[in-house]
């Protein structure tokens, strides 16, 4: 009988971690979609670049708002069928991009595919629901590898797009991608058998959609509005008074959106800070390089690049964070996730005093934003694994969904913080100056070190007898589904 369980199992594992992760890297694809033709956004649309600036922001909003709010959907009604459900919106939102012509039709079109991001936490979900628990490092690992993957290949694919072709080609292919995944998902991701009690908490998702929205309206729009704006101060301001409201009202309840008792478990809490530490370094990655490779070599501090070759350049940064899943499994299995996310800071610290140390050269930043991708890819597999260490499996999706926002909420900071680093050392000058990027290497540096002292702070892993019991149970419930099926 072992053995049937086990040959049933890895026949169907790779299919299964395979459409995952292509599922993961294609919600991550959506956030550099449009890079390439941002600059030309006002005049294809003809809108002021204030407007057109929403085409990113929405995207951002909506997987912040989507992805604990799916993860709780994906434990009630099946974790399988939100994911196609996600991807349908993902198709819908590419048809209405490629069919637009005006900024409206274009917004909402951004909006739905930003609603992908939930696919993250329900994948890993699944992977704990149908995988056996020795398999389940190596494929998290993968799945959270493929975001990053996802985002680094889809800057030369989009890039290439938009230089050959007309822009709406763009939206056209990103539908039929998100048709194949919807097909390949249904055939080959098996319905759910593990499910949560109780009923969806719509005020809760409601009051969570509001004060997320207040908040990362304010932090991306903070350096246009200014930070002591009026509106920057009423958005961010009242995004926190709502979240205060929203989290005492939770509180009260049997079946919350979000369990914020979980959440206050010592693991999931130090987890999900070291979250928001490590999406900030992560993404302050992505604002400095890509502006140095970009800025005229006039300015002394740029190489004057174009948007694919720099999309060539930092694409391996992907590729390491794909290479580093095996690598991120055995350490989690081996030492620990603690130890592994503390190891995860320490390359990322690498990678930063080497740029504080020297990004004047191709080869330095190309290695520089490969060791934040070797790093990003090790600490972000193992952040799930003690997630899932600490709660129960119906309440898996939400909890990595949750995990997943503050990983948003890390790389929307970064966004705005390096932002206005570059804006204000540019002040007087054509171009941000050598000593702006240097801080914004500095602060991306003290985020990871902050990272690396809360992994430090989760506590340590029950005993191997204690874990045994939840193998056993595991292994009983594959072998229920395996007859099953």
């Amino acid at each position: 009988m072992r053995q049937t369980l086990n040959h049933a199992i890895v026949q169907r594992a790779w299919p299964l971690i395979a459409v995952l992760a292509v599922a993961g890297a294609s919600a991550s694809f959506m956030f550099t979609l449009v890079v390439p033709i941002q600059a030309q956004l006002p005049e294809l649309l003809k809108s002021p670049r204030e407007a057109t600036a929403w085409v990113v922001t929405i995207t951002l909003l909506t997987s912040a708002v989507a992805t604990p709010i799916s993860g709780r959907l994906g434990d009630l009604f099946g974790k399988r069928k939100v994911i196609m459900l996600l991807l349908i919106a993902l198709i819908i939102g590419n048809i209405l991009a490629a069919a637009s012509t005006n900024l409206t039709v274009l917004l909402v079109g951004r909006g739905l595919q930003g609603l992908m991001t939930g696919v993250i936490p329900l994948g890993i979900a699944v992977l704990r629901d149908q995988l056996p628990p020795k398999r389940i490092g190596g494929a998290v690992a993968l799945i959270s590898g493929s975001f990053g993957f996802g985002a680094a290949l889809g800057l030369p694919i989009s890039s290439f797009i938009a230089e050959t072709m007309d822009w709406h080609a763009l939206f056209w292919t990103a539908a039929v991608l998100g048709l194949a995944l919807l097909a390949l998902v249904a055939w080959i991701v098996p319905r759910d058998t593990v499910f949560a009690t109780g009923g969806f908490d719509y005020i809760g998702a409601i009051g969570l959609s509001a004060g997320l929205t207040g908040i990362l309206v304010a932090i991306a729009q903070g350096n246009a509005w200014g930070w002591a704006s009026p509106a920057t101060l009423a958005f961010g301001g009242g995004g926190v008074v709502v979240l205060l409201t929203w989290g005492a009202f939770e509180m009260r309840l049997k079946n919350p959106v979000v369990d914020l008792r979980v959440a206050a478990r010592p693991t999931v809490l130090m987890t999900n800070l070291a979250s928001v530490a490590l999406g900030f370094a992560f993404f302050s990655s992505a604002v400095l390089f890509p502006q140095i490779l970009q800025l005229p070599t006039s300015t002394e501090i740029g190489l004057g690049m174009s948007l694919m070759s720099i999309g060539f350049i930092l694409a391996p940064a992907g590729l390491v964070q794909i290479a580093m899943a095996p690598v991120a499994a055995r350490l989690n299995r081996n030492v620990g996730g603690r130890a592994t996310l503390v190891t995860s800071a320490v390359v990322i610290s690498f990678a930063y005093v080497l740029a504080l140390l020297a990004a004047t050269e191709i080869w330095q930043i190309l290695l520089a934003n490969a060791l934040v991708g070797a790093g990003i890819g090790i600490g972000y597999a193992s952040m799930p694994m003690l997630i899932m260490g600490a709660v129960h499996s119906t309440e898996t999706g939400a909890a990595n969904g949750l995990n997943s926002l503050m990983r948003a909420l890390g790389t929307g900071s970064a966004a705005a913080v390096m932002g206005a680093i570059l804006a204000g050392s540019s002040a007087g000058n054509s171009a941000p100056t050598a000593a702006g990027f240097q801080l914004g290497f500095a602060i991306a540096l003290g985020a990871t070190v902050t990272a690396g002292v809360l992994a430090l702070c989760i506590p340590k892993p029950l005993p191997i007898h204690a874990r045994a019991m939840d193998v056993s149970v595991r292994e009983t419930e594959l072998e229920e589904d395996v007859s099953q099926h």
